[in-house]
């Protein structure tokens, strides 16, 4: 434990205590514990042995910025209700912030797709395609919040104050400022208007695992699922497809999407009939998540010392640009982007 840094002494004699009372229960070795990963958040993920050769994640969530409450909840919902392979809660001290949980290996679908040949990809993306179709179907959607107006417009505003206003200091005209409100209307109604479904709002490779399901097929672990709301059916598949840190051509994205909402027509799905317009709507969507993610990326740069989250803002700026010159309806937005990001919108620049 000498090689974890606490941000307190408190907070470490606090995880300590805590860790001494399970360790008699599950073998726990507390010589072996060291970071597994951290996100974004100020959560982070720290890896034990057990002396029966198992292992264990240890969640550090420090209870003024988390609340692991959400998280036990869809956990327990998602593998009993769902059948989906996700950590299983072990132990909790809920007001503290530390959980104990079953380990789902390192292996990453980010690692896996940035490794595998076209073929495997696709094998890989067939099965988390299935994932997120048990998801959607089993998952309870009325336990969930919804992402509503009022979310879905907290979440763009991030791209005005961190992004336009915090990294480039502009500040919008009168004009500038109606086709922004134009653009908000028109994602807003787009999310609005779709049929709302459980939504694990981060559904991309980084938070999915490859795994091994006892018969050894592959078994496709998820992750970070306790922000999930009830919102827009489209919107956990183009987080899929247009990744924070891996893309796409836009042939195999549309491959995949195809076959996700025939599967989803088939099961029964509330998707459009018409696939030209459930893409538009999917894109759409996207639009809107990465606006909100590239307001965060610059917040984590210059509010939370984080600047290696800046290296991504291209791939964001391009995915936008690509959606914005496609519809005559968010054209305001490329007027935007141009202000800010003016070469990539004159080329057409797409990340591949």
């Amino acid at each position: 434990m000498n090689s974890i840094v606490w941000p307190s002494d408190i907070r470490a004699q606090n995880f300590q205590s805590w860790l001494q009372a399970l360790m008699p229960l599950h073998g726990l070795q507390p010589e072996t514990l060291h970071l597994a990963t951290a996100d974004a958040s100020s959560r982070r993920y720290l890896r034990i042995k057990g002396r029966s050769g198992a292992s264990f994640i240890v969640m550090d969530a420090p209870p003024e910025s988390n609340d692991v409450r959400p998280f036990v909840t869809i956990a327990r919902h998602m593998a009993a209700d769902c059948g989906l392979h996700v950590p299983e809660v072990l132990a909790a001290d809920e007001a503290q912030g530390f959980l104990l949980l079953s380990d789902l290996g390192d292996l990453t679908y980010l690692k896996a797709l940035q490794a595998a040949s076209p073929a495997e990809a696709d094998r890989l993306m067939r099965a988390v395609t299935q994932t997120l179709l048990q998801w959607q179907l089993r998952g309870d959607a009325t336990r969930l919040p919804a992402f509503d107006e009022s979310f879905v417009r907290r979440e763009l505003q991030l791209f005005v104050d961190w992004c336009v206003q915090g990294e480039y200091g502009r500040q919008w005209n009168a004009t500038q400022q109606k086709w922004w409100d134009h653009v908000c209307q028109v994602l807003v109604s787009n999310i609005a208007e779709q049929a709302q479904v459980p939504m694990h709002r981060d559904f991309m490779p980084r938070n999915l695992m490859v795994c091994s399901a006892p018969d050894g097929a592959l078994q496709v672990g998820v992750l970070d699922f306790q922000d999930a709301v009830r919102g827009p059916i489209g919107y956990d598949l183009i987080s899929l497809l247009r990744d924070t840190f891996i893309s796409w051509d836009e042939e195999q994205e549309l491959d995949w999407a195809i076959r996700y909402w025939e599967q989803a027509r088939r099961a029964g799905l509330p998707v459009d009939p018409d696939f030209g317009e459930f893409w538009r709507q999917v894109e759409w969507t996207g639009l809107q998540r990465h606006l909100k993610i590239l307001g965060l990326f610059c917040r984590l740069k210059q509010r939370d010392g984080k600047p290696a989250y800046a290296a991504d803002l291209p791939r964001f700026f391009a995915y936008a640009i690509k959606v914005s010159t496609r519809y005559v309806q968010l054209s305001p937005l490329t007027h935007l982007l141009h202000d800010l990001q003016g070469n990539l919108v004159e080329t057409s620049f797409t990340l591949r």
